[in-house]
C-alpha cells in the first residue's frame, strides 16, 4: 500500500521537526518535504504534488489564504490541511473558502492531527475548533454560498457512518451490532450528530443524508 505522500510549513522548525517524526513513524505516511514560507510551501507542493499539505496561517511569505487560492488551481489533487493557533472562526471561514480541506488549532493531540491528515486525504472534511453548533453552521452556510457547494464537513468518518445508517432505519442496536460498538456508544453518536447539525428526529436526518450523497432515495427504509 503506498504512503500518504506530506509537505510540512510551518516557520517554526523544532514544531516541523516534531511533526515529521510523528508522521514518519505511521506506517500509512511520509512527509515527502519541508517548507519554512508560504513561497517554499508553494515551490515544495509543485515539485512533489503530495497528497496533503500541512500549512501554518502565519508564516513570512506573504498569504497563507491566497497560497491556498493558488495550490488548489495549480495542484488541485493535493489536500490543504490548516493547522494554526487562530481558534476563529474567521479564520476558519476564510480558509474554507480558500479550498482548503481542514482547520485544525495546535492545541490538537498527536491523534487528532493523524486522524485529520487520513481524513482528508480521503477527501473528507475536518474541523477541529471551539464552536458552538450554531456557529458551525453559520461558518459553513457563507462558506457553501461562496463557493457554491456544501458536505458533510463537520463529522467525522464515523459520524457519517453512523448518520447514514440511522438514515436508514437502522435501530441503535443494529448500528452498534453492525459497527462493533456498544449501544451507549451509538447513542453518543447520535447525540453528537444532532448537536453538530442542528438536526431533531429522523426526518431531518434522512432529509440531510440525501442532501450530501451519503443516502439515496432506495435506500430509505
Amino acid at each position: 500500500m503506498s504512503k500518504l505522500r506530506i509537505v510540512l510549513a510551518d516557520d517554526h522548525a523544532l514544531l516541523r521537526a516534531g511533526l515529521a517524526v510523528l508522521i514518519n513513524a505511521q506506517s500509512d505516511m511520509e512527509v515527502v518535504a519541508q517548507a519554512s514560507t508560504t513561497d517554499e510551501a508553494m515551490a515544495a507542493v509543485t515539485d512533489t504534488q503530495p497528497d496533503v499539505l500541512v500549512l501554518d496561517l502565519t508564516m513570512p511569505g506573504g498569504s497563507s489564504v491566497k497560497a491556498i487560492e493558488g495550490l488548489r488551481q495549480q495542484c488541485p489533487q493535493t489536500k490543504i490541511l490548516v493547522l494554526t493557533m487562530h481558534d476563529d472562526p474567521a479564520y476558519l471561514r476564510s480558509t474554507l473558502a480558500a479550498g482548503s480541506s481542514g482547520y485544525l488549532v495546535k492545541t490538537a493531540s498527536d491523534a487528532e492531527l493523524l486522524s485529520a491528515l487520513r481524513t482528508v486525504a480521503q477527501g473528507r472534511k475536518a474541523i477541529n475548533l471551539s464552536l458552538s453548533s450554531d456557529e458551525m453552521q453559520t461558518v459553513l452556510g457563507a462558506v457553501a454560498n461562496k463557493t457554491g457547494h456544501s458536505g458533510p464537513a463537520v463529522l467525522s468518518e464515523r459520524e457519517q457512518e453512523v448518520l447514514q445508517l440511522l438514515a436508514r432505519g437502522h435501530t441503535n442496536q443494529k448500528i452498534a451490532d453492525k459497527l462493533f460498538l456498544s449501544v451507549k456508544t451509538i447513542e453518543t453518536y447520535r447525540s453528537r450528530i444532532g448537536e453538530k447539525l442542528g438536526l431533531r428526529d429522523r426526518a431531518e436526518l434522512v432529509t440531510y443524508a440525501m442532501k450530501v450523497g451519503l443516502l439515496g432515495k432506495d435506500e430509505i427504509i
